[in-house]
């Protein structure tokens, strides 16, 4: 992408703001398998700025963002202020930040965006790490639904260890942010015979203890979330990420 970017383009014809947008939008870009829409824009007054590496501001935004892992985003926001980069290292298709930066994030994930995390095989890998008596859980048919008074609704079946008969799992919870990194389940409400409560409650457990955001962040990022906000068929997320260098990656805990 960062190739295709600079031989189709010449440099020399392209003002030095709209070249670093590029590269920027492409670098993130590079993080997703892929992306229906990518947009970003650097500002710098006057543009001579951007010769010493500094950038008033950067502002991405992500449409359809399909991780490596499987996970989906349906839209990414990120706005920055005050960067300060390496401008040389532009000319190599990289971003290198000569300090830390903070960024105003805004995340949006559909329905359909939480059903398909919640049967990638990043996802169940680490669902399945809950033993319940003893065994081992195996995860099908995983369905997740916002109801009319913005909660979610959770429908599994789960195989404990070697039997052949799932046991059907359905509960609805609201999800509230602890302490600005872990993402729960409260207010949780248990549909079934006393099996399947006994299991969705052993299960609503391991998954608030799952879901702590430093580890889902891309390399050298730390998310955090002020608000989240439940849709009639999205999750917004209101937050900052605080970013030490461009990241190259996921981070697989």
């Amino acid at each position: 992408m960062v190739t295709a970017l600079f031989t189709s383009t010449p440099i020399l014809n392209q003002k030095g703001d709209r070249l670093v947008s590029k590269v920027a939008g492409a670098a993130i870009a590079a993080l997703f398998k892929s992306s229906d829409q990518v947009e970003a824009n650097v500002r710098a007054e006057p543009v001579a700025k951007l010769l010493q590496g500094s950038l008033d501001g950067f502002d991405f935004i992500g449409k359809g963002m399909q991780m490596y892992n499987g996970l989906r985003i349906e839209v990414m926001e990120l706005y920055l202020q005050a960067v300060s980069i390496d401008f040389s290292a532009i000319f190599t298709g990289k971003v290198k930040l000569r300090q830390p930066i903070q960024a105003t994030l805004r995340t949006v994930l559909t329905e359909s965006d939480l059903t398909t995390s919640f049967n990638t095989p990043f996802v169940l890998e680490k669902l399945q790490r809950l033993n319940y008596d003893g065994q081992p859980l195996h995860f099908q048919n995983t369905q997740m639904n916002i109801t009319e008074d913005r909660a979610l609704r959770i429908k599994t079946q789960i195989r404990v260890g070697t039997s052949d008969k799932p046991i059907d799992v359905d509960f609805t919870a609201n999800i509230e942010a602890e302490k600005r990194r872990k993402i729960k389940f409260v207010n949780v409400k248990y549909s079934g015979n006393q099996e399947s409560v006994d299991l969705s409650k052993s299960l609503v457990n391991h998954v608030n203890n799952l879901l702590d955001l430093d580890k889902f962040a891309l390399e050298n990022t730390q998310l955090r979330v002020d608000r989240l906000r439940v849709g009639r068929n999205e999750v917004t997320f209101y937050g900052v990420a605080q970013i030490d260098q461009f990241p190259s990656g996921i981070n697989k805990k």
